[in-house]
């Protein structure tokens, strides 16, 4: 009958149910929608290919215990050591030590390679100056004294003069670069016997660097 009224709670529900309605409809179309791994935990979506293999491997390349990580990082700077080794034989710039990295410091070598210096000899003429001096007779221990002084007197002025000249060269070669600590660099390895300095010698005595 139209002069009828309706209970106010019947009103109110019935607007309450289809309000939700829609809702509900929603989230069951998109759960449809949306796959999901049977191997995957409930409630959440499945990761993509490339994310399930980018996590695969991290978990197969991470360490289980810390002995296999540190037997890792010896194993590394094993590898490491030993390109160094051959790098400082053949003179490969990618491995070398930071200490002999650069441009500079290879004109540095080049420039101490090329040359003669006094101080490379310093060794077999102190071994000279030592079996001297313990020979007893008097004349040999001033003659070794003598020899001594001579040669520090040499070493020092053959350094001066080297230093000066390879700074030189290497503010006309390098203005831009970093020049510090190239000389006394320079003046370390001519103290060194030819056959035995690293890195290698790469060029020969004579020749312009």
């Amino acid at each position: 009958m139209r002069g009828e009224r309706l209970p106010l709670g019947f009103v109110f529900r019935s607007r309450a149910k289809e309000e939700k309605a829609p809702v509900a409809d929603k989230a069951t179309v998109t759960d449809s929608k949306q796959t999901r791994d049977p191997q995957a935990p409930k409630g959440r979506p499945t990761p993509k290919r490339s994310q399930a293999q980018s996590q695969r491997r991290s978990v197969a390349n991470t360490p289980v215990t810390r002995k296999e990580a540190a037997k890792r990082q010896r194993d590394e700077r094993r590898a490491q050591l030993e390109r160094q080794r051959q790098a400082l034989a053949g003179g490969d710039e990618r491995y070398l030590p930071a200490r002999d990295k650069g441009p500079v410091r290879k004109f540095a070598r080049d420039f101490i390679d090329s040359r003669f210096n006094v101080a490379e000899f310093f060794l077999p003429m102190a071994v000279v100056i030592l079996v001297l001096s313990m020979i007893q007779v008097a004349s040999l221990q001033s003659i070794a004294l003598l020899l001594w002084l001579v040669v520090i007197v040499l070493i020092v002025l053959d350094s001066i003069v080297t230093g000066f000249r390879l700074k030189k060269r290497l503010a006309e070669r390098f203005p831009d670069q970093n020049r510090r600590g190239a000389v006394a660099y320079a003046l370390m390895r001519s103290l060194q016997m030819r056959r035995l300095r690293l890195p290698k010698p790469l060029v020969k005595r004579g020749e312009r660097p």
